[in-house]
Formats: C-alpha cells, structure tokens, sequence
C-alpha cells in the first residue's frame, strides 16, 4: 500500500543552503525545467528581477545572482540615463570602425570609470535584494578591437604617451592587448571590492565569482581576459570554469591534422582553470552544457556533452558544478537530428540520460585517486598567451594556438595526464610542488615579470627538470619589455633565463645541468611537432628521458586511455589517434550511465573515440542499505524501516525516470504517487546480479513519492 503524504509536504521544499551544483537561467521558473540543483543562479537585472528571484527561492533554490561584466541590457548607461551623459562611444572598436557586439544593441565595453560607477549600482540592488553571491561573467576584450575613442583615451591615462594603432607592430599589439587585460583587471577589482564594503555595512557576507572561458580558449578565440591575476585578487572567490562544447570542438593541430578533439581539449581546459586557481586556494565551479550555442543537431549535442562531461570528472578534487546553462533552451528548444531539417524538441532518451548524468554531479565525490598514468609532467602557461594572437606581424603565426598544443597534444593522445602551470602562480609554493618535469616555450607567450625566469631557475637548482623548446624568432621577442629595457639587452626572455643558470647554449648539445636539475634546450617552435605528420618522437623521447633518467619518476606510461575510479563511479575516456587502437575492457557489475535504461553489464566494452561514466555495483557507499544509486531525478525525505524504503524525487515535469535502486532483496511491491495520492504508472524489474531494481515513470517537478516493500 503507498505512504500517502499531504500535497504541502511534497510542495514543501525548504530552502538549499548547499552549494554543490549550480545553473543559470534567465527565464522564470518553470516545471518544465525546474533541474533541482542546488543554486539557481538568476541571470540579468531587470524589472521582473525580484519577481524571478521569488520564484525560485519559493520552489527551495539557494537563489543567487549572475550578469555579464563586459556585456549586457545596459542602455540605461549608454543612452545618458545613469548620469545624463551617453555613453556610446564606449563600445570595442574594429579597425574599420564597426563596434564589436553581443546582440543587437548590446556593444562589448571598454570599461571606464564611469561604466564602473554604473555598474556598482546594479551590484547595489542585487545585494539589496537579498542575494549573497555574485557572478560577473566573461570579462572580455577582443584583440581585433582597441579602435574607439573610449579605448584610445584609457590609453594616454594608462601609458602617458599617445594611443598606438596595434596593428602597426608588436609593440602595439603588445600594448594594446595588456591594455585590455589591465582594463579588466581593475573593473572586477573596483565592483568586487564594492561588493563586499555594502554588503558588510548591511551585516551580510557576499561572495564575487568570475564566471569564464579558460586561458587556452581566450587565446584560441583572440579574446584578452585578466585569468589567472584574478586568483589572488582580494575580494574574489571563486571561478566558473566555462568549458563546454562550444569552446572545446575548437580545431587543433596533432600529427599534421586539423580538427575538433573534443575531449582531449576539454581535459586541457579544465586542466588549465584548476591549475589557474588551485595553488591560491580560491573555489572553483566545473561547467559543461547538454547543448551549446550554436545550433547543430541532437547528436552532435550528445556525443560532446559526454566528452566534456567525462573530461570534468577527470579532476576528482572538484566536486562543484554548474550543471548547464540555459535549463529553458534545453528542455523547450528545438534542434535538428542527424540527416534531418526538421527542428525538434529534446528527445525522451536524451533527456533522461542527461538527468541522469546531472544528478551524478550531486553525488559526486571528491576523491584522493588519481587519473591513472604517469603524473608529474607540466606545461608552462601563462595570460600573455592571449596578448600574441591578432594581428599577425613579420609573417609568423600560431596556428590555432599549436604552439601551445605542441607540447601537450603528444602527451595526451599517449594517455599521459599532462598538467598546465600557470606562471603567474609560480611564486605559490603548491604550483611546482608535484611538477617533475616542466616543459616550456616563450615562442606562445612572454614572462611579464623578471620573477618569473627568477622562479623557473630556482626550481631547476632544486633538482627540477625543465624541457625549453623555441626558436624564439617570433616578432614579440623585440617588445620593450622588462629583458631588454632599463640597462637589459637580452634579444628574448629566454636568454635571461639562460643565463640565470650559468648556460652557454651549444647547437650540438641538448641537457645541460644547473644546480641538481637540468634544462633540456632544443630549437624549434612546438607547433613543429603537431602541424607535421610524425614531428613529435624526439620530443616524446626527451620527454621520457628527463621523466625517467633525470627526474627518476618512474618508467613513462603510455596507453590510449584515461581511467579513474572516484567513489562507486568509473569514470573512462579511451583515446584514438593513439598507440593502440583496442578498446578497453571494464568488468562488472557496473551501471552503465550514459544508456538512459541504466542497464547493468557484466562487462562494458569502451572503442576509441567514447567515454563512459560507469556505477560500479561493488564498491556502493551503503552496502545493504537500500539506497538510489543512480537517477534522472533528485530524491529527497528518504525513509528506511524494515523491509520498506521510501522517498520523494523531483524533477522536470514531462520527463521520463529511470532509476536504479539497491534493495536487500526482489520487491514484493513497488508504488509511485504524486502529489494528490494518486497513483501514478510505473514499471519495474529485477536485477539479481546487482541486487538493483529498475524503476521507470513520468516525472513532475511537484514531487512523486516512491515506496517498495521487499
């Protein structure tokens, strides 16, 4: 016989104080895609603002507050509004004049006091209204702008001398993007400072995120963002790390290949983010999205979002996410399928599958196990990595960034879990701690401070082993900068270092020791070793050679996939374009968790090219306590008694559930009502093997209460 239970205590839902998962939305709430995370961070203040904040605190969200920095609905400031003053020459600027937008009407800005002050207001009402954290999204300026009268006058108040049009040399372009790095810097520096002053005079603590892309994306895109600096700003929080489809199909060179490598990317933009904000203790939220926003089909939508959603768990020290974007485009936009030009609506098995992979997120643990492979080798980066990207000067380019993937794509694709050091944190003694082997290039990037090289020395002394790979020929070694101005006269950055560790290069020779460590130097630009077909053995081999012989870390793995176990969850991505091409075999039992039936294998098989987030039955958290192991659906009020176990599940109404159930024994009964008593259609069978039981209804955002008897 099913529990009944008032309607008011399935409505009922007090409000989150946890912080695990997260969305953003800028649409009222809605049964259709009421997701059940933890947060519902609302987007954009306008007049319906605290009618949208009620309506998801009612429903029992930890309701907080998101806007863009560098874009957003803002014509109050442009128009004279705000201060009796327009404002529209305060857009990013093309060369030819055209204002760079983000929608109609929607200019990105150069942001200048006064767009600060204005700013400020807004954060102003967002506190006022009760919110307690803050997202300032995507601080963003394009490297093609730098053309407007806004920019041009922050130039002479930044530099005191006249604006330099950037695309007359490097110096310029150099110039020109630190500017716009700087520009940023200060904005989120002057709000969140702000931010916290008014909310402590009002008695509460309000926490400043930067939701945004990672370093290697912006580089890719030409975008200049301050990154990395932000870790260590006073007043900011935390992160969202941006990486979803959208940024990681972005094409890459390997082997003399251009195209998308979906997971190998995201792995390296998730990499990057967590190295960005790890050494400086700040938080951290991974994000990946079942869509994206350009429109493509169904497919293609579901095969990347388990890429980027497997390349997110890879990291088993976060454990906080942003579980999608945009929940209402999801569930109520339409899309075409493969080999189709008709537009439709999510279908009931990705749907299901996508919930059931979002409520994991809930669960997921942090973990003290790591990828397997071989640990310890590094990559340097740094934010001048955005400075370098447009224009282009004396004929020399990076195509699609490859002198950066160049020294990280021939790891991967040999199942070696390659780490990013940002060298903006290499004064955090954690940055390096677990480095054996740093390989570097300034041919993508320049130091911006002398510490840097000073760093990089020191570790070497101490026993490190640090791989430099460059010609340094490219046209930004010759920008006034700290090696070659106020008495120095080095022709690049490198030499000094160089010289810091008493090196004489020699063409004929490659290691040369320095203190108990050692530098490898070999003159190419690592976009040689991916835009080639086979140009990466010797640097492979090098790099084994300083893992093994000179860092004594072990023998150098290679594999063509990456596993980890992180709690009851396996968690596989098997490389292709590796060196193998055999699957992998996973025993069981295990759940497979991206089949929306949830069936449980006695073996999964995992091809090159797949990922796979597998429920291994044995190692459940709660042996013999009936439990949901997994669910398309968020469960709340579970009760246990002998021989019966109960609970409510939530989630978007018009949904399909699927859940797997760890029971002591074969149900005898099994009941699913909703919110007025009745009851509802359901099915369910039996899995000896597991001791699972495979129950399936329709959702409803209201709640449906499940009991089973055994």
């Amino acid at each position: 016989m099913a529990i009944y239970l008032p309607a008011a205590c399935l409505y009922a839902q007090p409000v989150q104080t946890a912080e695990k998962t997260s969305f953003q939305v800028a649409a009222p709430w809605n049964a259709a895609y009421d997701v059940r995370s933890d947060i519902a961070i609302v987007y954009g203040m306008d007049s319906t603002f605290t009618e949208r904040v009620k309506g998801y605190r009612d429903k029992g969200y930890n309701v907080q507050f998101m806007t863009g920095i560098a874009w957003g609905n803002y014509q109050d400031y442009f128009t004279g509004k705000f201060d009796g003053k327009t404002h529209e020459d305060e857009g990013q600027v093309e060369r030819s004049g055209k204002e760079i937008g983000h929608g109609k009407g929607i200019p990105y800005v150069v942001p200048t006091d006064s767009y600060i002050a204005y700013f400020k207001t807004l954060i102003k009402k967002v506190i006022d209204a009760g919110v307690t954290s803050i997202y300032l999204e995507e601080p963003e300026f394009w490297a093609r702008g730098g053309y407007s009268e806004s920019f041009k006058r922050e130039w002479q108040k930044f530099y005191g001398f006249a604006w330099m049009p950037q695309h007359e040399s490097p110096e310029a372009t150099y110039l020109s993007s630190r500017l716009k790095y700087q520009l940023y810097f200060h904005a989120l520096k002057e709000v969140f400072q702000y931010a916290k002053t008014y909310s402590e005079q009002k008695g509460i603590k309000v926490k400043c995120f930067v939701p945004t892309h990672s370093l290697l994306n912006y580089s890719s895109w030409q975008i200049v963002s301050p990154e990395a600096s932000l870790a260590a700003l006073p007043g900011m929080d935390g992160y969202i790390a941006q990486v979803w489809t959208g940024t990681s199909r972005e094409p890459v060179f390997f082997n003399g290949l251009k195209k998308e490598r979906v997971f190998e990317n995201a792995f390296l933009e998730y990499g990057s983010m967590l190295s960005m904000t790890a050494p400086t203790g700040r938080q951290i939220y991974f994000l990946t999205d079942p869509i994206e926003d350009w429109p493509r089909t169904w497919d293609d939508y579901k095969q990347n979002y388990q890429a980027t959603y497997t390349a997110e768990l890879m990291y088993p020290t976060v454990n906080n996410y942003e579980v999608m974007p945009w929940p209402n485009r999801i569930y109520l936009g339409k899309f075409k399928l493969q080999n189709s030009e008709e537009r439709q609506p999510i279908s009931p098995a990705y749907a299901t599958q996508m919930q059931v992979m979002v409520n994991a997120l809930n669960d997921m643990p942090v973990s003290v196990n790591m990828v397997n492979g071989s640990r310890g080798i590094g990559v340097l980066v740094g934010n001048s990595m955005m400075f370098q990207r447009f224009p282009t000067h004396k004929s020399y380019e990076d195509p699609q960034l490859s002198n950066f993937y160049g020294m990280v794509m021939p790891l991967l694709k040999r199942g070696i879990p390659i780490e990013t050091v940002h060298m903006e944190n290499l004064g955090f003694e954690a940055t390096l701690r677990n480095i054996k082997v740093l390989v570097m290039s300034y041919a993508n990037m320049k130091p911006q401070t002398v510490d840097v090289n000073t760093q990089l020395a020191q570790w070497v002394k101490k026993g490190g082993i640090l791989l430099y790979y460059g010609r340094d020929d490219d046209p930004f070694q010759e920008v006034k900068e700290w090696w070659n101005t106020n008495g120095k006269k080095y022709p690049g950055p490198s030499a000094h270092l160089f010289e810091l560790m008493n090196l004489h290069y020699a063409g004929n020779k490659t290691a040369y020791r320095y203190g108990k460590g050692e530098i490898y130097i070999v003159k190419k630009n690592p976009k040689e070793l991916v835009m080639e077909a086979g140009a990466d053995s010797s640097f492979v081999n090098n790099v084994q050679q300083a893992y093994e012989r000179e860092a004594h870390a072990g023998k150098l793995q290679t594999k063509n996939y990456f596993y980890l176990e992180r709690g009851s969850y396996d968690i596989v991505s098997v490389i292709d374009e590796s060196v193998s091409a055999d699957p992998l075999h996973i025993k069981g039992p295990v759940i497979d968790m991206f089949d929306p039936l949830l069936p449980v294998l006695s073996e999964k098989i995992i091809n090159p090219g797949q990922q796979s987030l597998l429920y291994d039955v044995s190692r459940m958290d709660k042996k013999n306590i009936p439990s949901v192991l997994c669910a398309a659906s968020r469960v709340y009020n579970e009760k246990r008694a002998a021989h019966t176990y109960s609970f409510v599940t939530k989630s978007p109404t018009g949904t399909q559930n699927v859940m797997r159930i760890a029971i002591p024994g074969r149900p005898k009964s099994v009941a699913v009502t909703d919110a007025t008593g009745k009851i509802a259609e359901s099915s369910n069978s039996w899995d000896e093997l597991s001791s699972t039981c495979l129950l399936q209804f329709a959702n409803n955002a209201e709640g449906m209460q499940v009991e089973i008897k055994w």
